[in-house]
């Protein structure tokens, strides 16, 4: 794995920062433990790269007043910070992209006082290269592990956020998404995971998807703590045309939460989002009743999705993808090995026994034939408004319902380097995904240990509500969460 760092190496990291190895929250203590979890023991492969000066950093930081001030998270490995490491994508022909500058969001943490641990892994390129595969793999990282059982799928593509949590390697960590990249991964290793509306948090020096779904949200333990993050995150970056309306929008996120109930309050359930696995439909009945003791009225909703909604989704994402992608790697400091699409697709072919073992680049390659503007505008209007004015919007005002929940998914699969990604089929997750609007995941319980989360899904800009909602849901919850074992361990590890 490139930008490894060795046991004794973090242990000399963590005697920097002159806080004792066993105190937890403090940059020595998450130092020892990635030793442990990440590059030693179960491999867990969640953590990229350390940042050398996150001692340092801490020792500043410590002295700033403020709930963020010292806190220790990881980014994913798609966002620049300004320490000197490179920002992947997972991806070798960005081994080296060290650009020295840090993303609006980054540079708005910081401000507040949080400490950039490190970067994690993720699905290489966030999961747009291939159609088969494997969730948390990056030729720069390997393959990420689910610490709750370590042959199964972390999902992705924030997997190395969301195993990351999971394991304490961090506080909390900041993850993209397009579609399901934040909400699945938190999911599937039993944390929470808030994919804000798009255009909350900038997403300039990013490494982009779409323009019209990408964002970066909080993976972490709790509602409280995502909704921390948050606070300091939203706002409003000239570069960046979709966030105009952000700052008018943001808020408190934090204080909002106070008194956060669900009595009275009307939530739609969609029950044909939960799948045909009986073992995640008696989870989410479990919730279901948790809900309704707290005072939620519960309203029924049979809602069918038009299958053009996904397929004009992907003719989105990969128009987009080639324009939004060319765009970024064209305008990146220093001299990169790629600086467009088209460059990616030979380095990967001139790589192909590191970049292409597992799986191909079909969606790269489709990508750079879908040219026609005219389909791409009709393929997004269709998409957005099936998912927004007749999804979403419709949902709620036709039911006079807040919010709308589902299962996120189900638990974690095997992982299967040779066939790819093959998880239990629920969820709602592609309506916010593709409409933009705010989708926050809760733990709700596990299921033979492996955890499953619950999703509440809001209008454009009602990111408070539904982050209040998931918080009155933690509170409501009778059903006991999963701890990582950590097992079974693999014999002979994974590449």
């Amino acid at each position: 794995m490139n930008h490894t760092i060795t046991r004794g190496l973090l242990l000399a990291a963590a005697a920097l920062a002159g806080t004792p190895a066993h105190a937890e929250d403090s940059v020595a203590y998450y130092l020892a433990r990635i030793a442990e979890l990440n590059h030693a023991g179960p491999h867990l492969n969640a953590v990229i790269a350390i940042n050398p000066d996150a001692a340092q950093a801490e020792q500043a930081a410590r002295k700033m007043t403020g709930p963020l001030a010292g806190k220790a998270i990881l980014i994913k490995d798609n966002i620049e910070s300004i320490e000197p490491l490179a920002t992947t994508a997972g991806s070798l022909a960005l081994a080296n992209n060290v650009t020295g500058r840090d993303a609006p969001l980054v540079a708005r943490l910081r401000a507040a006082g949080v400490v950039i641990l490190g970067k994690s892994n993720l699905s290489e390129w966030a999961n747009i290269r291939s159609s088969a595969s494997t969730s948390g793999w990056s030729a720069v990282g390997g393959q990420t592990r689910n610490p709750h059982a370590t042959d199964r799928s972390p999902c992705g593509s924030s997997s190395g956020s969301g195993a990351g949590v999971a394991a304490g390697l961090a506080w909390a960590a900041i993850g993209t998404e397009t579609d399901g990249s934040i909400t699945c991964p938190a999911s599937v290793n039993g944390v929470v995971g808030f994919k804000p509306t798009v255009g909350l948090v900038s997403r300039t020096h990013v490494v982009p998807i779409s323009h019209s779904q990408d964002t970066a949200g909080p993976i972490a333990q709790n509602v409280h703590d995502a909704a921390l993050l948050l606070t300091a995150m939203a706002g409003s970056d000239p570069a960046d045309s979709a966030t105009a309306p952000a700052d008018a929008h943001k808020t408190d996120y934090v204080a909002a939460l106070t008194g956060a109930s669900l009595k009275g309050m009307r939530i739609g359930v969609l029950r044909k989002s939960v799948g045909s696995d009986a073992k995640v439909q008696a989870l989410f009945a479990k919730a279901l009743i948790d809900l309704s003791a707290a005072g939620a009225e519960l309203v029924p909703i049979d809602y069918d999705r038009d299958p053009t909604m996904g397929r004009d989704e992907l003719t989105v994402l990969l128009y987009e993808l080639r324009n939004d992608l060319g765009a970024y790697l064209a305008g990146l400091p220093g001299q990169p090995a790629v600086r467009s699409l088209a460059d990616v697709i030979r380095f990967n072919a001139a790589h192909a026994d590191t970049e292409m073992r597992w799986f191909g680049q079909d969606l790269f390659e489709k990508a750079m034939t879908l040219t026609d503007e005219a389909t791409y505008k009709a393929a997004r209007a269709n998409s957005l408004r099936l998912a927004g004015k007749d999804g979403i919007d419709h949902l709620l005002a036709a039911n006079h319902v807040t919010l709308l929940i589902a299962p996120t998914g189900g638990p974690g699969w095997p992982i299967d380097l040779v066939s790819g990604d093959h998880g239990v089929e629920a969820g709602a997750g592609a309506l916010p995904a593709i409409a933009g609007y705010p989708h926050l995941t809760v733990p709700m319980g596990a299921i033979e240990g492996m955890p499953v989360g619950l999703s509440f899904i809001g209008a454009a800009w009602d990111d408070v509500h539904v982050l209040a909602a998931g918080a009155a849901y933690e509170k409501a919850r009778t059903v006991p969460l999963a701890k990582p074992t950590y097992e079974p361990w693999r014999e002979r590890a994974l590449p």
